[in-house]
Order: structure tokens, then C-alpha cells, then sequence
């Protein structure tokens, strides 16, 4: 007996016109967060045959942008930098962003202070959009290159060290 008037009520429901064409109007705008680069260099790895090495250099291959996906959508790039310098010497550290052609498209800079018994933490972010987010879409490698300026002489036994970790924050437009 109750079955009937249920049944009743679900015919006689309300029920309005579905739009699909709502689905054209969806826009995504996912965002990746991943690691760009890390480094740990000991103070002793200045150091080579009891000389100094004021000069060190990498040269990373970032193939991400080379990626069609990337190209086509991304809309916006943060890069996230934070040093910690543990070396009683002060650093320039100098990022240059290279295009397939070995030709430098971008650079960022920073100075890094010497340890002097405190935490010694420097950030930087750098945000790349419209006309610089195209000069990084070129970017096939980055050049990290580290010059210690001139202070305490370092040996093979120095302790401390330079680390740097950084962060890539990309946006998306589907």
C-alpha cells in the first residue's frame, strides 16, 4: 500500500532541461609543485690539492619545457631559492638559464653572507609570466655557477657547507 503513492511521487517529480553545453565553458587551471634543483657542497670541496677553488659549476639539463604539453598551457612559473651557508665565506651565486642554442635567456643573482654563528638563510623567488615566461619556455639547461669571495683561507678539514634547494610552482591554463 505504501509502494503506491512512492511511486506516484516519482512520477510526478520535478525535473528541469539539463544545459551540456555547460561543458564548454569548464576551464582548468591545475597546479605542479616539484623540485628544480639541490645541492649540498662542503667547505672541503673548495678545496682541491690544498688549493682553493673559488669557482664551481654545474650545468643541469631541464628538459620539462621542451615538452609540447608545457609549451602550449602553462601560464605561469614560480621558482622558490632558499640558501643556507654554514662557510664563513660569502658566495655570489649566479643562475643562468640557457636555450638550446647555448645561449643565455635569463639570469638571476644572489649574494650569499658569510656564517657567522647564526642561521644564515637567504630566499628568493622568481616569477616568470607573459614575455619572461616565453624566454623560460626556451630554457634547455640552467648554469649554476658559485664564486666564493675572498676571506678565511679554507682547507681540506674546514667544516661548514652551502646548501641550496629550490622550488618549481607551475600554473596551468586547459
Amino acid at each position: 500500500m505504501i509502494s503506491i503513492p512512492i511511486v506516484i511521487l516519482f512520477l510526478s517529480s520535478c525535473a528541469s532541461d539539463l544545459d551540456y553545453n555547460q561543458v564548454n565553458d569548464i576551464k582548468l587551471k591545475p597546479v605542479f609543485i616539484s623540485n628544480l634543483a639541490y645541492f649540498d657542497i662542503q667547505a672541503n670541496e673548495f678545496v682541491n690539492g690544498g688549493v682553493e677553488q673559488n669557482v664551481i659549476f654545474a650545468a643541469p639539463t631541464v628538459a620539462i619545457f621542451n615538452e609540447k604539453f608545457f609549451r602550449d598551457n602553462l601560464s605561469r612559473v614560480d621558482l622558490f631559492f632558499e640558501v643556507n651557508n654554514t662557510i664563513k665565506r660569502n658566495y655570489k651565486i649566479n643562475l643562468v638559464f640557457r636555450d638550446r642554442n647555448n645561449q643565455p635567456v635569463h639570469s638571476i643573482n644572489f649574494i650569499v653572507r658569510a656564517y657567522s654563528g647564526v642561521e644564515n638563510l637567504v630566499k628568493k623567488n622568481e616569477i616568470f609570466e607573459n614575455s619572461s615566461l616565453d624566454l623560460l619556455k626556451r630554457t634547455t639547461n640552467i648554469t649554476f655557477t658559485l664564486t666564493m669571495f675572498s676571506g678565511p683561507q679554507l682547507s681540506e678539514s674546514s667544516t661548514g657547507s652551502i646548501k641550496l634547494r629550490s622550488g618549481i610552482t607551475a600554473y596551468f591554463r586547459l
